[in-house]
């Protein structure tokens, strides 16, 4: 639990939510999230409370799938912008570390103040190398500083994992043929709609749950992990995401 969370009663209905406000204000105070993470951070919150601040069984199959991909992965890389960061700094790098993939940091308001700030961040919560300083590459079709990756990080990458993502990077990463995998608690955004694996879930339960996925697969062969992989179909987990909200299943 990240400093200043025990301040909030564990047996409190909205728990989580809170939790999550209080990360994302830390951020802001730290110089890790734009002060527009904020308002990205109020839209997810609402799509949550709509699922019932929980994880649907298609999440957690989402999450699975998420999981195999990865560690089927040649080159796995998570993305790391400034909410992910300030959200699950821990998480990231346990899953990182579960999966053998390299953490890069990539932002939509992109200062190298900004940049600086997240690396280190993520080193303070266990990280080793974090990619992204360099931004010595670029992403086809986006003509903002977004576009700027590391040569040897998601420019090489065949499996990326973008939390909370812009959907035109999200795009743009999909057209060079990279297997994308999303955290994004709207099933209609343009991010889940273009994911092989769209895992509509909160941050803070989905990057745990990837994780504990690929530990409990780790020993699993490639045929099962590709079986896995697969078997996910990702316009059948938006559907159910998109019906659980329209049902008002609370």
């Amino acid at each position: 639990m990240a400093e200043g969370d025990t301040d909030i009663p564990a047996d409190h209905p909205r728990h989580d939510s809170l939790v999550t406000r209080h990360r994302i204000e830390a951020g802001v105070e730290a110089g890790i999230t734009s002060r527009q993470g904020l308002i990205a951070e109020g839209r997810g919150e609402a799509f949550d409370y709509l699922l019932g601040e929980r994880t649907l069984p298609s999440a957690d199959a989402a999450a699975r799938a998420a999981a195999a991909h990865l560690l089927l992965a040649r080159h796995p890389v998570v993305s790391v912008n400034g909410n992910a960061a300030a959200l699950v700094p821990d998480e990231l790098v346990a899953l990182a570390d579960a999966v053998g993939a390299d953490l890069e940091v990539n932002l939509f308001n992109r200062t190298d103040e900004r940049m600086r700030a997240i690396a280190t961040h993520l080193r303070e919560h266990g990280a080793g190398e974090v990619k992204g300083l360099d931004a010595d590459a670029r992403v086809p079709g986006l003509d903002h500083a977004r576009a700027r990756v590391d040569a040897d990080g998601i420019a090489d990458a065949d499996v990326v994992l973008v939390p909370l993502e812009d959907g035109d990077r999200a795009a743009a990463l999909s057209d060079l043929g990279k297997v994308e995998l999303v955290i994004d608690l709207n099933p209609l955004s343009r991010s889940a709609q273009v994911a092989d694996v769209p895992v509509v879930d909160n941050i803070l339960r989905a990057v745990p749950n990837v994780t504990a996925h690929a530990r409990e697969l780790a020993n699993a062969d490639r045929p099962e992990l590709e079986r896995i992989a697969a078997e996910f179909d990702a316009a059948t987990a938006l559907d159910d995401a998109e019906r659980a909200i329209r049902a008002g299943e609370l």
